[in-house]
C-alpha cells in the first residue's frame, strides 16, 4: 500500500473528480511537504517535497517556467487548471526539474482542492495505526477507511459531519450519480439535497437506528440523484458524530450491513481521536500563539516551533462585533467560544493560503493571526488589510467579525508592539457604529488614544469641568440642550446654516441659542484653544450630552449681552 503522504496515494483519494494526471510519474514522489500557492509577484522559499498551486498559469511557457523553478527547490509536483496542452517544452521541463505535472479539472475549485490537499496531508501527519483495521486496512485516517468501507459494501461512499460537510470519501465515485459529485465538488452536501431529506425524515429516521437506513432515489427534477444511498449513523454513546453514506443500487445484503456496522463503530473511535488530537493541537498551538506575542522569555522558542522565528511579521486581531455576543450564560458563552474557534480555524485556512507559516489561535476573546511579510515592501500593512478583506468577503455577513491590523514587526521583538497596534485598531471599530470592519493602526490613531485618554479619565474619576460642565449643568436644570448645540456649531465648522440644518431649526433659532451658550458656559468661540478644550471634553465625556429640552427658546433671566452678537463663523 502507498504511503500515506505519497502523491501517489493522494491521486488515488482523491480519482479523477478533483486532478488528474497530466505528465510524470507520481510513483517517485514518496512524500509530500506541503501544500503552496504559487504567487508571481512574490519571491517564495518552498518546503521539501512541496506540491505547488499554480493559480492562473495559462501559457505553456508559465508552465515551463514554473516546472524549471519547482524543481530548483525539490518541489514534488506542480497542479495547474485543466486543460493542459502537453508541449514537448513541458514535457522536457518535467523530466529535467523530476516535478510531476497535474491538472485540476473543470468544476473544481482552488479552494476546493487547497482543503482537500491540505486535509489529507494533514491525515498523513496523524500517528501511526494501531492493530485496528478494517477490511486489511489500517485506521490511519478516513480516506483509508472510506476506501475500506467501499471494498465492504461494493459502493462509492463518503464519511459526513452532522452538517453533511465531506470528512473523507472513497474512490469509485465515477460510478456515483451527478449529486455525488456535486457533493464531493462542494465537500458538502447540497442545501436543496439536504432539504429533501429533512422533508422526507431521512436525518429523524438515520439518527433513531443503529442499523443502516436504505434511502430510495430522491426526486429532484433532474437526473441528478440516480442511485439509492445506504446511510450509517456514527455514534460515540448518546452522541451522533456523522455519518457514512454509500451510493447503491439496491439494499445492501444481511452481511455487508453487518460489516458497515462493524466498520462504523471504528470510524467512530477513529473520528472520536482525531477530534481529541485536534483539541491538543489548537491548545498547543493557542499557548505558542499567546507565548509568542507576549514577549516572554519564552517566545523565541514559541516563534520557532511556530516556523516563525527570524522573519517579519505582522499581527491581525479578529473579534466578534458586541452587538453580536450573546448573553452570558454557560450556554451563549459555550455558544460565543465555539463561533469564534470556527472562525478562527477558517481564517488559520486563508492565512495559510497566502503564507504556510502562518499561524494562527484563539487568545481570549481574541483570534490572533501571525503573519509573514517581505521586509522590504512599503504596502504590507495594505496588504494584509487586505487579506483580511477578502477573508470578510469570503465568509459573507453570517458572521459578525471586528479585524485590527497592528504595524509590522521587524522581528521578534515587534511582535508584542504589533499585538498591541491590532489590539487598539480593534478596540477603535468595537467602539465605533459605522459599518467599518478593517482598520488598520496608523488609520486609527487618533481614535485609539481618545479612547485610551477616556481611559484614564474614567480611572481616575475626573469630573467634568469648565464651559462644558457650565452647559450640561444649566441643560440639566432647565431640559435645554445646549450642549448639542455647541457639538453642532462644531461639528460644523462654524457654518450656522449646516448647523442649524443638523438640529432640525431656524438658522435665527440656532444663533439664538449659540449666544445663550456663550453666556452661560462662558466659553470664547473664537479663540482656537477654547474650541479644541470644548471639542475635546465632548469627546471624552459624552455623558454630558443627555438632556434635549422644549424650553430652549423662552428668554431666561440673564439678559442677552450686545457682544455676543460679535461671534464669527469658523468659514
Amino acid at each position: 500500500m502507498h504511503p500515506r503522504s505519497s502523491l501517489d496515494r493522494i491521486l488515488e483519494d482523491l480519482g479523477t473528480t478533483l486532478i488528474e494526471l497530466v505528465c510524470g510519474d507520481p510513483q517517485t514522489i514518496d512524500n509530500v511537504g506541503g501544500v503552496v500557492i504559487h504567487d508571481p509577484l512574490d519571491e517564495q522559499t518552498l518546503p521539501h517535497r512541496a506540491l505547488v498551486l499554480g493559480v492562473g498559469l495559462g501559457s505553456s511557457q508559465e508552465i515551463t517556467q514554473l516546472l524549471i523553478d519547482c524543481g530548483r527547490q525539490g518541489a514534488s509536483a506542480l497542479v495547474v487548471r485543466a486543460p493542459v496542452i502537453l508541449t514537448p517544452q513541458i514535457e522536457a521541463a518535467v523530466a529535467q526539474s523530476g516535478t510531476v505535472l497535474l491538472g485540476l479539472l473543470r468544476g473544481a475549485s482552488w479552494a476546493q482542492v487547497v482543503a482537500m490537499l491540505r486535509s489529507l496531508h494533514a491525515e498523513g501527519d496523524i500517528s501511526e495505526a494501531g492493530p485496528e483495521v478494517v477490511s486489511s486496512a489500517p485506521s490511519g485516517d478516513l480516506f483509508s477507511l472510506a476506501n475500506a468501507v467501499a471494498a465492504l459494501v461494493d459502493a462509492p461512499v463518503t464519511i459526513e459531519d452532522r452538517s453533511s460537510r465531506i470528512l473523507a470519501f472513497s474512490g469509485r465515485q465515477d460510478e456515483a450519480d451527478g449529486s455525488r459529485v456535486e457533493t464531493i465538488l462542494g465537500r458538502r452536501v447540497p442545501e436543496h439535497l439536504t432539504r429533501l431529506l429533512e422533508d422526507r425524515g431521512i436525518f429523524q429516521a438515520l439518527y433513531r437506528s443503529e442499523q443502516p437506513v436504505y434511502v430510495e432515489p430522491l426526486d429532484t427534477g433532474s437526473d441528478e440523484s440516480k442511485l439509492a444511498r445506504v446511510a450509517l449513523a456514527l455514534r460515540a454513546g448518546d452522541e451522533i458524530l456523522g455519518s457514512i453514506w454509500a451510493a447503491v443500487q439496491s439494499p445492501l445484503s444481511p452481511d455487508r450491513s453487518r460489516s458497515l456496522c462493524d466498520a462504523g463503530k471504528l470510524i467512530a473511535l477513529h473520528m472520536l481521536r482525531l477530534r481529541a488530537d485536534a483539541d491538543i493541537q489548537r491548545r498547543l498551538r493557542s499557548d505558542l500563539v499567546s507565548t509568542a506575542l507576549g514577549g516572554m522569555p519564552r517566545s523565541l522558542e514559541a516563534l520557532s516551533q511556530l516556523g516563525l522565528l527570524d522573519q517579519s511579521s505582522i499581527v491581525v486581531a479578529l473579534a466578534l462585533q458586541h452587538s453580536a455576543k450573546p448573553d452570558s450564560s454557560g450556554a451563549a458563552h459555550a455558544h460565543l467560544v465555539a463561533e469564534l474557534q470556527r472562525i478562527a480555524d477558517a481564517f488559520a485556512v486563508h492565512l495559510a493560503s497566502v503564507h504556510q507559516s502562518a499561524a494562527c489561535a484563539v487568545v481570549g476573546e481574541v483570534a490572533y493571526g501571525i503573519m509573514p511579510v517581505p521586509r522590504s515592501r512599503p504596502d504590507t500593512e495594505e496588504r494584509a488589510a487586505r487579506v483580511a478583506v477578502d477573508f470578510l468577503d469570503r465568509i459573507g455577513d453570517r458572521a459578525h467579525i471586528l479585524v485590527g491590523v497592528g504595524p509590522v514587526a521587524v522581528d521578534s521583538t515587534g511582535l508584542p508592539r504589533s499585538r498591541a497596534g491590532a489590539d487598539r485598531a480593534l478596540r477603535v471599530l468595537q467602539a465605533n457604529s459605522n459599518s467599518r470592519r478593517v482598520a488598520r493602526m496608523t488609520d486609527v490613531q487618533v481614535d485609539a488614544l481618545l479612547l485610551e485618554l477616556g481611559d484614564l479619565v474614567h480611572a481616575r474619576g475626573e469630573p467634568l469641568t469648565g464651559a462644558v460642565a457650565r452647559l450640561a449643568a444649566y441643560d440639566a436644570k432647565h431640559h435645554a440642550a445646549l450642549v448639542k448645540t455647541l457639538r453642532a456649531w462644531l461639528e460644523a465648522f462654524g457654518d450656522v446654516i449646516a448647523a442649524s440644518a443638523a438640529m432640525y431649526v431656524h438658522p435665527n433659532t440656532f444663533r439664538y441659542r449659540l449666544r445663550r451658550l456663550v453666556e452661560v458656559g462662558g466659553i470664547d468661540l473664537n479663540d482656537a484653544e477654547s474650541r479644541f478644550a470644548a471639542m475635546l471634553q465632548l469627546r471624552l465625556w459624552p455623558q454630558a450630552e443627555c438632556h434635549a429640552g422644549a424650553d430652549l427658546d423662552e428668554p431666561v433671566s440673564a439678559p442677552i449681552q450686545p457682544a455676543d452678537t460679535s461671534l464669527k463663523p469658523l468659514r
